[in-house]
């Protein structure tokens, strides 16, 4: 008797119409760029071939889309799900639900889900709008893509990335059991090229695609045979929200570093240890710190350019926005937080004057430089912010 194939786990469950029918839908607010694809340098089963963990093991798959890359372990996937009794088997918002405020945990980080909304796969526009917005989470029947992903080689060495669906047949809805993502689309050879593989004979390379995350691989599935499996379609806005440990009452270190970008490293906890160094990204020559009104810290540096840049907390203890630029050329700056919260920022310009910029309500736009004269060579302001910059 031949040997048994096995074949990796599924456990998705169909969403009830219920939630289908309250959920938010997903808008398209940018016009998508042609083509689009993530590739991560590292994926896995994230515990997915020998449990029904498919939609954790598709969260841990949507962080690796990040950009700087968050591998979540296969330990801490399995964990996760195993917590949280998703582990044989979960509906896709169920789980997006649970990851809004207790997500994966790899210390000194926790990384949450932002909210997510329901999209309209059946429109071209709408799913392609979605995908170059973060990665989409999908329900489909299995069985088809289970067949094309054990023919590129799974049951014996892994999932080998860049295997075809094309010409599947339409499943009837109560045969959704799995979660997959969808992470770029374009046309099939165009895809096919940056997943460096060939496309097959007999399939028109001209033809639109999408790249398709399930198990430890990445495919190419034509539309006509992504119409066939799919019975809902999630965006999370954002995909990842990073919430770093430790809370209030910890002291947080900003430093530029030998590759001229801002570092961050804090204390765990109160009067405890360090998570270690963590790069927020540009390249500086000077920098302040500020904490803002709602207690979400921003970080206010000269760049390469001279002009005055700016990044900051999406939510206090959160993830960080990405650099921004407020313009200007200044040579040095301090920051301070008027009677009202609002910050104000006064620098050293070009001319040798101080310049003065400042939030227009707090928390909220900028005014634009305005300068206040004379020529200095040194500056300082009070009261400090926060007592950290």
């Amino acid at each position: 008797m031949p040997a048994q194939i096995q074949y990796p786990k599924r456990g998705a469950i169909p969403t009830p119409r219920s939630v289908l029918a309250a959920a938010t839908h997903y808008v398209a607010a940018v016009g998508a760029p042609p083509n689009f694809i993530t590739v991560p340098q590292t994926i896995s089963f994230w515990g997915n071939y020998y449990h029904g963990d498919c939609v954790t093991a598709e969260e841990a798959f949507a962080k690796a889309c990040n950009s700087p890359e968050i591998f979540i372990s296969e330990n801490e996937v399995i964990a996760w799900a195993t917590n949280h009794n998703v582990l044989e088997g979960a509906y896709l918002p169920q789980v997006m639900q649970y990851m809004q405020t207790d997500g994966f945990v790899e210390s000194p980080y926790v990384y949450d889900d932002g909210p997510f909304y329901s999209v309209d796969w059946t429109n071209s526009a709408t799913l392609q709008s979605a995908i170059s917005q973060g990665p989409v989470k999908i329900g489909v029947a299995g069985d088809q893509l289970n067949t094309v992903w054990h023919n590129a080689g799974g049951s014996s060495a892994g999932g080998v990335s860049g295997w075809f669906a094309t010409g599947f047949r339409p499943e009837p809805s109560s045969a959704e059991d799995h979660c997959v993502t969808l992470c770029g689309y374009g046309t099939i050879a165009w895809l096919a090229q940056q997943l460096n593989v060939r496309v097959p004979a007999g399939v028109d390379g001209t033809q639109p695609g999408y790249a398709l995350f399930t198990w430890d691989s990445i495919g190419v599935i034509d539309v006509p045979s992504l119409l066939a499996i799919t019975f809902e379609a999630w965006l999370r806005i954002p995909t990842t929200i990073v919430v770093q440990q430790g809370g209030a009452g910890t002291i947080q270190v900003f430093a530029r570093g030998g590759d001229g970008a801002v570092w961050h490293i804090w204390q765990t906890a109160p009067n405890d240890g360090w998570s270690g160094w963590y790069s927020l990204g540009g390249w500086i020559d000077r920098l302040a710190v500020a904490q803002n009104a709602d207690g979400r810290l921003e970080i206010f540096a000269r760049g390469g350019d001279g002009a005055l840049w700016h990044n900051w907390e999406q939510t206090p203890g959160g993830n960080w926005s990405g650099w921004y630029s407020l313009g200007g050329w200044i040579d040095m700056l301090d920051v301070a937080r008027n009677a009202d919260g609002r910050l104000e920022i006064f620098a050293r310009g070009g001319d040798g004057a101080v310049w003065h910029m400042w939030q227009t309500a707090p928390n909220d736009g900028w005014s634009g430089w305005y300068s206040l004269g004379g020529w200095i060579d040194m500056l300082e302001v009070w009261p400090e912010p926060s007592g950290i910059a």
